[in-house]
């Protein structure tokens, strides 16, 4: 969390967050009466690009209810929330229309996963007529400057197509989830810069590899070109190929320290639950496969197979039948290319899970 900023909202915040939807022309019904006001609204947007932030959310109803209180206390006067629910069970959408009638829901019948799920808020916010597409987890908090920052920083670098922020882990002492991403070619690895560390502001602004998905900023130059997220992933490693498309389309790829957010995800490997281990595994072997370069690329791609096949061993060891298993079928699927969503079942069937 930054020093002297707080995360929960006020009542000024509030009204600035119901205006700023008025002035981008969301909700006719809602539009300002007064001529003058109107005049003084449509100025603004000449000034600031206008922003979508699409909140995807799955279940999670507290957190996500969290991450729009801090998008409803930012200090930028043009912002769209667009919430694209992935069919929650626990009454997101109820609750969110309820507490944010303004913020705009998509409720989709089926679990899109990552990948598809921001694409649909990207296309309703493409038709609404955003310049600029904020991807935001629901299990995140942004400081009230975060998206003014971010916007900022792509202002002042034309050849900027995307912009991540500072993450902080969700325990509030400043440590580190992700200063900027790097990709590790010769160990087939996705590393987040800084995860661990407290923060003494030892990372500068900067280009990088790649963005965390959990906040990724992109220009609409940059997905017409690149294009949208890839929906073989369906979650995890997505944001690390679309980085590497937004880069080879041309434009770089930024770190924001002055933009903050704290992320709810765990730094610890062993953390990680079967599923999330399939798509790391599975998803780690298709972007190695799709990216790495000759002659190296034989030795990429082993090292990925390498830390898969040590990893079963280990599981096995410490009794996760269930990880274990999960990650034989990752591989499996690799090489047969079996993308997309997958049934879990497939994993925890017969191990007692």
């Amino acid at each position: 969390m930054s020093k002297g900023r707080s995360f929960g909202s006020t009542g000024m915040a509030k009204n600035h967050f119901q205006s700023s939807f008025k002035l981008i022309n969301l909700y006719p019904d809602h539009q300002a009466a007064n001529p003058e006001n109107d005049a003084v609204e449509k100025a603004k947007i000449l000034i600031h690009p206008r922003v979508a932030a699409i909140v995807l959310c799955y279940n999670g109803i507290d957190l996500t209810l969290d991450c729009l209180a801090s998008l409803q206390g930012q200090d930028y006067p043009a912002l769209d929330v667009i919430v694209v629910d992935n069919n929650s069970q626990d009454g997101t959408v109820a609750a969110v229309s309820s507490k944010y009638p303004l913020v705009k829901i998509i409720a989709s019948q089926e679990n899109l996963g990552y990948a598809s799920g921001n694409n649909l808020g990207m296309q309703t916010a493409i038709g609404l007529g955003c310049d600029l597409f904020f991807l935001v987890n629901n299990d995140t908090r942004l400081s009230p400057d975060c998206v003014s920052t971010l916007v900022s920083a792509l202002a002042n670098n034309p050849s900027a197509g995307a912009v991540g922020p500072m993450v902080h882990t969700f325990e509030g002492l400043g440590r580190i989830s992700s200063a900027g991403g790097k990709i590790d070619w010769r160990y087939a690895s996705a590393i987040n810069v800084g995860a661990g560390e407290i923060d003494h502001n030892q990372y500068s602004a900067r280009p990088v590899d790649f963005i965390n998905g959990c906040g990724f900023m992109v220009t609409r130059k940059a997905v017409e070109r690149a294009g949208m997220l890839d929906p073989k992933y369906f979650m995890y490693w997505e944001e690390t190929d679309w980085s590497m498309r937004i880069r080879k389309a041309g434009f770089q790829v930024l770190f924001e320290p002055g933009a903050r957010m704290e992320h709810k995800a765990t730094l610890q490997d062993n953390d990680q639950s079967p599923t999330t281990l399939y798509y790391l595994t599975r998803n780690r072997l298709l972007f190695f496969s799709r990216y790495a370069k000759y002659p190296a690329k034989p030795l990429t791609i082993f090292s990925a197979l390498r830390g898969a096949v040590i990893g079963i061993g280990k599981h096995r060891q410490a009794g996760r039948y269930v990880h274990a298993k999960a990650t034989q079928v990752a591989i499996l699927h690799a090489f047969n290319q079996h993308w997309g969503r997958t049934d879990p079942r497939l994993w925890s069937k017969g191990t007692g899970a």
